[in-house]
């Protein structure tokens, strides 16, 4: 792993196309398919499918546990141990609630009841999603800015409890200039195509909204030094979307993964 980010290092120093670090797959269905798991170097998997990433310690792929943080749905075992003060409100979209990541008690039941559960279980690392999700319900920059603080507090608390664990964010350009020390990797979704719950359809990207995104890839990269990862959906059935996507994908320097709409199915074309 040094050899290949110094390598990255080396690329942009001289020039060069970086080699991608690694490749990545994000399955979100039960019993992952451990022989296409395979065939990638990271897997981020739902915890709640039941799977025991100790059992598949041997494999070489790296088992990363799904964790949402700014939202939590009805479904999630600590869900009715979360005071409802805490719930500031509501993704109509995805049926969750908004978690205010300001309550002063929100890092610390957050990493008992969250992260301390899948440690136990032998995850060594996290992908922390909807971290944006305040942003539904913070109307104002002070609100903003006392829900960012939030964040940053409990990234800081998983690597206080957890220096090892690898987190990547979903996303989170804002809480890097404090939190990016313990920071392995950052993603974003739909770089090219993206998936439209509320429609039920897969969709075109604007180029506006891709630009916005490279920029913002380009910061990590640069003043930060980390990975980037771009989560693409197409339809499992196109092949052809798939195909074309992570290539447009690699060619902007960052690590691809194309998936259907929930990421139920493992799509091969970002392995390879």
């Amino acid at each position: 792993m040094a050899g290949l980010v110094a390598s990255l290092f080396l690329g942009k120093a001289i020039g060069a196309p970086a080699p991608l670090p690694w490749s990545i797959a994000f399955y979100y269905g039960d019993s992952p398919p451990l022989g296409q798991l395979a065939r990638f170097d990271l897997a981020v998997v739902e915890p709640d499918s039941g799977f025991d990433p100790t059992a598949f310690a041997a494999m070489p792929t790296q088992w990363f546990a799904y964790v949402s943080v700014g939202e939590v749905d009805p479904s999630r075992s600590y869900y009715a141990q979360i005071p409802k003060r805490w719930l500031i409100g509501r993704n109509g979209e995805w049926h969750a609630s908004v978690v205010d990541q300001a309550a002063p008690g929100w890092p610390a039941f957050f990493v008992a009841h969250v992260i301390d559960p899948l440690w136990k279980q032998g995850y060594r690392g996290f992908f922390l999603d909807t971290l944006d999700s305040y942003q539904l319900v913070a109307k104002t920059d002070a609100q903003r800015e006392r829900e960012r603080a939030g964040l940053v507090a409990v990234i800081e608390a998983i690597h206080r409890r957890y220096p090892s664990a690898k987190l990547i964010l979903n996303r989170g350009f804002e809480l890097l200039p404090e939190v990016h020390d313990a920071v392995f990797a950052v993603a974003f979704e739909s770089l090219y195509q993206g998936w439209s719950e509320a429609a039920g359809r897969y969709v075109d990207v604007p180029q506006e909204d891709r630009q916005w995104l490279l920029g913002q890839a380009d910061m990590v990269r640069q003043r930060y030094g980390l990975p980037v990862i771009a989560i693409d959906y197409c339809a499992p059935a196109d092949t052809g979307c798939a195909s074309r996507t992570v290539t447009r994908i690699r060619a902007q320097g960052i690590v691809p993964y194309v998936g259907d709409g929930h990421l139920q199915t493992v799509n091969p074309a970002s392995a390879n």
